[in-house]
């Protein structure tokens, strides 16, 4: 297979800072994207983004006080020059559509493959907008990443079902649809690990808890959030149980952020003195990496006994394993594909719902917005159940025997740097994108030009809604100056901010002053057509030149219509065709 030594990485916001309150695609898409760059041995790597940041920005975000191995080129999102020299472009979410359709408008179908990344799977706006891919133009060299085994089933069962649809009311004989390979998330195994094995980190964070050598300190890494992440009740109750039957002080440390503040802080600690009354709870903050890195030092064992679909992978636990703690987590999604259960920990059991009544209520609900995506989630999370029995069990079994502690705990920092680590993960990426590469160069050469070369449904404006306008500017239009107006006329808009909006749809203030100064030697009354006025400029610049003049006869500036005698008036008068004067 071909070696990829360039690629192109669609990032929209430029810059990777760590924000505030993080969600965990945020935080995949930083750490994937770093870790290519870092890991993937590439030669050239494109950061296409909306701000256009200047690559030596880009850089100092990935390679901090620390000289850059590669080349950066930061572009436009609309680039289609980049992607097609790297022959890959990868973005951190699942839509394709879009830049399926931005590839056929530059024909340029068979030139480079387009990589998304599917992080959840749960809302159905998003799996409509995934769904797209079967509905543009992507091919077999085309790829949607799935981080589970889970998630690939779904998305799988998703497309025949889709597919199906399509087939069944369109008679359709083909059901085209992106490659959906699995590959898991990554994390920096070595530094938690280094991390987690400091002794003073360790001291310090327990000192604050009150916590003694003797105490076990349980943790949670991740969103506070029941209607997203998980029912907290289940854990509350498992760690009162375990406490209880091991005679044992235990520690609940809640290492996160409430997204709803306040209020959710309160319902989980009100859940947590009637369901763990024995067990402190201790809020530490999620935001802040020290305490983190902390947090991974200090705690025995770590739970999370996730319960919504919104949950596709986790990296949590994950990163658990990398700090070299045994986890008990429930048997769900991608969960029971990063853990196995009795070596780097437990699987607790889950009961979830039949499809039925209720749920058929809730998806009409949510479909015409009665229901906000987070009731949607919420709701179904509320009906899933873990068994809290199973859950004391495993936290018991980890309490009374510190021996199992370790092992698990090394077994799991086995399997996250064999399976999970950066390099290994990046791996994969680079065999993907081969394969990819491999896939287009064997096709058969595609028909060009092809007939569909925009979305039907989301095509130029200004040439779908053409027939709005009782004329459009064709290249014979003549344009001439209104009467009093010229080419100082421009200087008009610096006091008018309404006449500014919109820049980036015309010609530069500089080519405009051009154009008004080519009117400006023109005959008056006769002006120039708008062929003459745009042949003056680069190919690539006539389209914004064309918009530049509509503008101009938008501000007065310019008068559109031909001229002829007004026997009344005596005077030249604008013809108008197409409009029937009315009677006097």
């Amino acid at each position: 297979m071909p070696r990829i030594d360039e690629i192109t990485l669609f990032h929209p916001p430029g810059r990777f800072p760590r924000r505030k309150n993080p969600f965990g695609k945020d935080i995949a898409n930083a750490g994937l994207f770093g870790a290519l760059v870092r890991h993937g041995a590439y030669r050239r790597v494109n950061v296409l983004n909306q701000p256009g940041i200047p690559a030596d920005q880009i850089a100092a975000d990935l390679f901090p006080d620390q000289e850059v191995p590669l080349t950066l080129e930061s572009g436009s999102l609309l680039s289609t020059t980049l992607p097609a020299r790297s022959g890959v472009v990868l973005r951190g979410q699942p839509y394709l559509s879009e830049l399926a359709w931005l590839r056929r408008a530059h024909g340029l179908d068979g030139d480079y493959s387009l990589v998304g990344l599917i992080h959840t799977i749960a809302p159905p706006a998003i799996r409509e907008m995934i769904g797209a891919a079967a509905l543009a133009p992507v091919h077999d060299w085309d790829a949607l990443v799935c981080t589970s085994p889970a998630v690939q089933e779904a998305i799988t069962a998703m497309f025949e079902a889709w597919t199906g649809h399509l087939h069944d009311r369109f008679g359709g004989l083909r059901s085209p649809r992106p490659r959906l390979p699995l590959i898991p998330l990554g994390v920096d195994v070595e530094t938690i690990a280094d991390q987690a094995s400091a002794p003073a980190a360790r001291s310090e964070l327990r000192s604050r808890c009150g916590l003694d050598d003797d105490a076990v300190l349980v943790l949670w890494v991740g969103r506070l959030s029941f209607f997203e992440k998980a029912f907290p009740q289940a854990m509350f109750q498992a760690v009162q149980e375990a406490a209880v039957k091991t005679g044992r002080r235990l520690d609940f440390a809640l290492v996160g952020w409430y997204p709803n503040g306040d209020d959710d802080r309160r319902r989980y600690h009100e859940a947590a003195a009637a369901l763990a009354p024995d067990v402190q709870i201790h809020d530490l903050d999620g935001n802040d990496p020290a305490v983190v890195a902390q947090a991974w030092a200090a705690a025995d064992i770590f739970l999370s006994l996730v319960d919504n679909v919104q949950e596709t992978f986790g990296l949590a636990p994950v990163e658990a394993m990398a700090a070299g703690l045994p986890v008990v987590v429930s048997d769900w999604d991608g969960y029971r594909y990063t853990v196995r259960h009795a070596s780097e920990g437990f699987l607790i059991p889950t009961l979830g719902m039949t499809g039925s009544g209720p749920g058929e209520l809730l998806a009409h609900l949510h479909s015409f917005s009665q229901e906000t995506y987070q009731t949607y989630v919420g709701a179904v999370a509320q009906h899933t159940a873990v068994h809290v029995g199973e859950a004391a069990a495993a936290l018991t079994r980890l309490i009374d025997s510190p021996e199992l502690r370790r092992s698990m705990g090394a077994a799991g920092q086995k399997r996250a740097r064999e399976m999970f680590s950066w390099p290994v993960v990046v791996s994969q990426y680079n065999d993907l994108f081969a394969d990819l590469a491999e896939r287009r160069h064997q096709a058969p050469p595609l028909p060009l030009p092809h007939p569909h070369r925009l979305h039907p449904l989301r095509g130029d404006p200004f040439a779908d809604f053409a027939g709005f306008a009782s004329q459009v500017l064709e290249p014979t239009r003549r344009l001439r100056f209104r009467q009093g107006m010229g080419a100082h006329s421009l200087n008009r808009i610096r006091g008018v901010e309404l006449d500014r909006f919109f820049p980036g749809l015309r010609a530069s203030p500089r080519e405009t002053q051009q154009m008004l100064e080519l009117l400006a030697r023109a005959e008056p009354t006769i002006g120039l057509d708008a062929a003459t006025i745009e042949a003056a400029f680069a190919p690539n610049r006539r389209p914004f030149v064309r918009a530049s003049l509509v503008w101009l006869a938008k501000l007065g500036i310019l008068d559109w219509l031909p001229v002829q005698a007004d026997a009344e008036a005596g005077s030249p008068a604008p013809e108008h065709p197409g409009r029937v004067p009315k009677a006097r």
